[in-house]
């Protein structure tokens, strides 16, 4: 029994040694404050000092890797990027991905309007109206559906910024916008508007995601649990900004 329990040991010691000198690429979309490229390339936010804790206290080095929505999810499909922050439960990537256990933190999306326009009531007070939406964002199901739906008739106004979405919406271009909570009001502060009445449409949970097509991703997957179990006992992460839920505080959903 000696010698296999030495081979065993051994082989544990290979597969740390091989943890701790592999780099894992992270894939995100610019979601300023928490996680977006400054100016020099260099990935910033809480969410990103979230990841390097959690991928360092797992043994694992971490490579930020910045893309368009669409193509950080053929990324993910494809083991080019090993993991993603974002929400669990995504149709299109159920097939190719593994979620962490526990939730790191939320962001609210709300549908905000003007000051002088009633709150709405969901979702008559939205058919025949325009709203207005960020492009290389995309939405759970149920709101999805409510945007597509024929008899809601709903016009969706693209543009590319959350400054420019707020702009519409100041000059009427139309009377809602739907955006996630953190970047807007990073938008809005920048700006020096007034704060936005707003109706909290979906509160997003947001987890590991990590690629089935890399090398032991369900091993990978849970050290990356239990990094952020051990850093979260020992009061080590970050809290996220108003708007979401302390990552500290988080708990499994």
């Amino acid at each position: 029994m000696l010698p296999i329990f030495v081979l065993l040991l051994g082989l544990a010691a290979v597969s740390q040694a091989q943890a701790a000198g592999r780099t894992l690429t992270v894939g995100y979309y610019d979601f300023s404050p928490v996680m977006y490229g400054d100016s020099h390339g260099v990935t910033r936010g809480e969410m990103a000092e979230l990841t390097r804790l959690v991928l360092r206290r797992a043994g694992y080095r971490p490579r930020f890797r910045r893309l368009p929505s669409a193509r950080l999810y053929t990324a993910l499909k494809s083991g080019s990027v090993d993991i993603w922050l974002g929400a669990p439960g995504k149709p299109e990537l159920r097939a190719h991905t593994r979620e962490s256990a526990h939730s790191l933190g939320r962001v609210d999306l709300n549908l905000y309007h003007r000051a002088d326009t009633p709150t709405p009531r969901i979702p008559e007070s939205l058919v025949g109206q325009g709203v207005i939406v960020i492009n290389g964002y995309s939405y759970w199901p149920s709101v999805n559906q409510l945007l597509q739906d024929p008899a809601l008739d709903i016009r969706l106004l693209r543009t590319a910024t959350h400054e420019s979405a707020l702009a519409m919406l100041r000059y009427r271009r139309a009377d809602y916008l739907l955006d996630y909570q953190l970047p807007a009001e990073q938008a809005r502060r920048d700006q020096g508007l007034e704060p936005l009445p707003h109706l909290v449409l979906q509160q997003v949970p947001i987890h590991f995601i990590v690629s089935r097509h890399i090398a032991d991703s369900a091993a990978v997957l849970a050290d990356l649990d239990r990094a952020f179990l051990a850093l979260r006992a020992a009061g080590r992460l970050p809290s996220l900004p108003e708007g979401s839920l302390s990552a500290a505080a988080s708990r499994a959903p």
